[in-house]
């Protein structure tokens, strides 16, 4: 199958004002308490010390994020909004710190702001669910259609595989298939003819293959590029300007840095193009990551999760999206593509909508809270395995049971 055709670049996006702040299991160790845990900035180069923060009971969003940065991640921004407004928003830290993996910093390190953009990696994954879920209310496909009816070379000898597999990672197909390595013009033949690990239907395993593939059978569906299709369908409706594909260079001052990867082009860590391989791989459109975005848009579309409401999708896609599919030994409740009560993801609040990205992203919405909550970090810069972000999303849903009087 040849490479679906290059996105367009996203367009300059109008600036967001800055919300008004309000106050209102990793392994980890308590910090010094000698030490500010929001040291001015070095006057020049060294390394950093990486400090792994203690951050339960503090008072406020801005409090926690402090706490955070740098040890978790150099850049931290997260907005809370009950019932659609804003009663918290914070952001602290610097946008690219890292000059490489050795922990050596920049001269020059800009400073986190709210309207920030990050590369969000796996909330990608709702955007590709949100585009499917439009494509089947048009009537351009069905979520239980075999994925061969638009993938036959690929898929007709698997006819059970369904679309609805794919957007509850209960395809059969693998967690990963790395094609990197394999050159540009077969890379996504090797993803699309990936061979199933189990039977469909038999058991959930997370898989970026499943959601690499319902990307693609979007494309074939909607006939337009994927990144096309989440701007016409998804982001436009809900007017999140900042959110997109392959952010164009003069977005670059607003993007947070991720990893130092010595296989890409280019000195230092990665700005302004998509961390995952994989994503990487396939020219940075993919259905599992690739999308770049900032709090404000995130909180926009948790909010359209939310209260069903907002232009992008009807209620009815939205409460069959967010429902538990049944996917089988989950450890919780699996929507498509969304993760239902899961702790990783809700902490304290049960039944809590959402989703996590590898970067250090994640997406939290109650409805019998009326909450969302956005936290968007670059916690694997300058190098992934960072601890701390497990415990960060943990004392960001606390805070928000304490706001919604939990």
């Amino acid at each position: 199958m040849p490479e679906p055709p290059a996105p367009a670049p996203i367009p300059d996006p109008a600036p967001i004002p800055d919300p008004a702040p309000i106050q209102d299991p990793d392994p980890t160790q308590d910090p010094d308490p000698t030490q500010d845990p929001d040291p001015p900035r070095d006057p020049a180069p060294t390394q950093d010390p990486d400090p792994i923060p203690d951050l339960d009971g503090l008072p406020d969003l801005g409090a926690i994020l402090r706490a955070a940065v740098p040890g978790v991640a150099a850049a931290a921004v997260a907005l809370i909004a009950v019932d659609g407004r804003p009663v918290a928003a914070a952001a602290e830290g610097e946008l690219a710190r890292y000059a490489g993996a050795s922990g050596d910093l920049l001269p020059a390190r800009p400073p986190a702001a709210p309207d920030s953009v990050f590369d969000l990696a796996s909330l990608t994954k709702l955007f590709t669910a949100a585009v499917l879920s439009s494509l089947s209310e048009d009537g351009r496909l069905r979520l239980d259609d075999p994925v061969a009816a638009w993938l036959p070379a690929h898929y007709g000898d698997r006819p059970e595989v369904t679309v609805r597999h794919l957007l509850t990672h209960t395809s059969g197909l693998p967690a990963e298939h790395r094609v990197d390595a394999e050159p540009p013009e077969a890379r996504w033949e090797a993803i699309l003819a990936t061979p199933l690990d189990a039977r469909p239907g038999s058991r959930h395993l997370y898989s970026d293959v499943g959601m690499i593939v319902a990307g693609r059978v979007a494309e074939l569906a909607g006939e337009a590029p994927l990144d096309v299709l989440v701007t016409e369908r998804v982001t436009g409706p809900l007017g999140m300007a900042d959110t997109g594909y392959r952010p164009r260079a003069a977005l670059l001052p607003r993007i947070a840095a991720t990893e130092d990867m010595p296989g890409r082009p280019g000195a230092g860590c990665v700005r302004g193009e998509v961390h995952d391989e994989t994503a990487y791989a396939l020219g940075g459109v993919a259905g599992h990551a690739g999308l770049f975005g900032t709090a404000p848009d995130l909180l926009r579309f948790g909010e359209m999760l939310r209260t069903g409401e907002g232009g992008a999708l009807t209620p009815a896609s939205i409460a069959e999206m967010t429902r538990d599919q049944g996917a089988p030994a989950a450890g919780y409740g699996q929507g498509l593509a969304i993760r239902i009560g899961d702790p990783s993801v809700a902490g304290p609040l049960a039944g809590a909508l959402g989703h996590t990205g590898f970067t250090g992203t994640s997406l939290l919405v109650s409805p019998a809270r009326r909450l969302t909550a956005v936290l968007l970090t670059n916690s694997v810069h300058p190098r992934r395995g960072r601890p701390g972000i497990a415990r960060l999303r943990t004392a960001v849903a606390r805070l928000c049971l304490r706001l919604t009087g939990g």
